[in-house]
């Protein structure tokens, strides 16, 4: 009869104990919807895009542009302005090695299978990231420029701060899962644009359709470079949680689209889709089309320069850099007529030289005295503006910088307006 009491007992006891579990697990569940509502921010909505035309500035299309997703190996285009900005500076050259450790030799693929104690040089490292999107390397770079990866992310979050990219964090290098690690199709646009502007000269490696390494042959995985004309770049990304994410730019009669697509269900559709936005945005950009110049594009004949610089082959250009100037922000100076802009500096010697070859370029059009430097101010610091002068009438202008483009050196037409 005690027994059975015991028995009755314990299970109102299980049940009461169950009912209050039931209860607050009901809480948590609510909590966490109520979390969720309340950081909309960290939703991840997957699929975001962005077309943006880098003319004009105008944004063509966007859908959840700005919603934090996964990156995944777009991370890498991050890794890969670091690197640039390195070489530029001076404190790296293309053929500086980079020693391999036990930690960037065990990372997951996709990556070049490097052992440790190896070493790569950044040349090599540089092509590996930008073609088979090699983790073990982007940790190789992390250690060699921050130390650990841990440092060199918190290094790339504030760069990309810095370049507006204010709703990206990096947790690491290579774009590999991590909750943490978030960007947007907004920011990824942002630092495309950055790349092809601050470093046109090394921008030419994103065109790489292969790279060969220790006797094996690795093919970009940006199959727009071969599928859709006018792509010279940029960068693929996948994992399982952030779905087929690419930023591509293409240029077409002058014009230059850069679109991000986040969360592809495949590669292939994730192509299809992002030509689709493509080729709607150049349609909608004609229409839209201004009488002013388009952006200067990053010109191939000057990476021979920015390589150059990198392998220690040139001295007194630790600071070149070109950037490529609007139309709407050039800024105008006393003197009145029209001027051909071929390049902006962060040094006086390089823009020198730019100007006289731009005009050495047309002999028979230009002489050695159209060729100037404008110093100028551009919010960041001084900027040395090379510049070809002496052009009455616009057309004048615009027919010089037809043949320059057409000799491969990128050019604005500006005006100068007196007072």
């Amino acid at each position: 009869m005690f027994l059975r009491a015991d028995l009755r007992g314990m299970a109102v006891l299980r049940a009461v104990i169950n009912g209050y579990i039931g209860r607050l697990f009901g809480v948590a569940v609510v909590a966490i919807a109520m979390a969720v509502c309340l950081n909309p921010a960290e939703v991840h909505a997957k699929y975001a895009s962005i077309v943006i035309d880098l003319e004009t500035g105008r944004v063509l299309h966007e859908k959840n542009a700005d919603t934090r997703n996964y990156p995944a190996s777009l991370t890498k285009m991050m890794t890969l302005y670091m690197v640039f900005e390195r070489l530029e500076r001076g404190k790296l050259t293309l053929n500086t090695k980079m020693k391999v450790s036990a930690r960037a030799a065990g990372m997951a693929p996709s990556k070049l299978g490097l052992r440790k104690g190896q070493h790569i040089t950044v040349k090599d490292a540089v092509l590996a990231l930008v073609t088979k999107s090699a983790n073990d390397v982007a940790v190789v770079v992390a250690e060699h420029i921050g130390g650990t990866e841990i440092e060199f992310a918190r290094m790339m979050t504030d760069k990309a701060h810095k370049l507006g990219m204010s709703r990206t964090t990096f947790r690491n290098a290579s774009g590999l899962p991590n909750a943490k690690q978030l960007s947007t199709a907004r920011d990824m646009a942002r630092l495309s644009v950055a790349i092809m502007r601050n470093y046109p000269g090394y921008y030419g490696y994103f065109s790489k359709t292969s790279f060969s390494f220790n006797g094996r042959k690795y093919k970009n995985h940006n199959n727009l470079l071969k599928r859709y004309s006018g792509t010279d770049g940029i960068k693929t990304g996948y994992t399982q949680a952030s779905g087929f994410n690419l930023a591509a730019s293409v240029v077409r009669n002058g014009r230059r689209l850069v679109a991000v697509v986040f969360g592809g269900k495949t590669a292939r559709s994730r192509d299809r889709h992002i030509m689709a936005l493509l080729d709607k945005g150049f349609s909608q950009a004609t229409r839209m089309a201004s009488v002013t110049p388009p952006i200067p594009e990053p010109n191939p004949s000057r990476q021979g320069i920015s390589i150059a610089m990198a392998e220690g082959k040139v001295s007194d250009t630790a600071d070149m850099g070109i950037s490529l100037v609007s139309p709407a922000r050039a800024e105008t100076v006393v003197d009145g007529g029209w001027a051909v802009q071929v390049g902006a500096f962060r040094s006086e010697s390089p823009a020198e030289r730019m100007a006289l070859e731009a005009v050495n370029s047309l002999p028979g059009l230009l002489t050695r005295d159209q060729a100037t430097v404008v110093k100028s101010s551009n919010g960041k610091g001084i900027m040395f503006r090379a510049r070809v002068i002496g052009f009455t009438q616009e057309s004048d202008a615009r027919e010089a910088c037809r043949q320059l483009s057409a000799k491969k050196t990128p050019c604005l037409v500006v005006r100068r307006d007196a007072g």
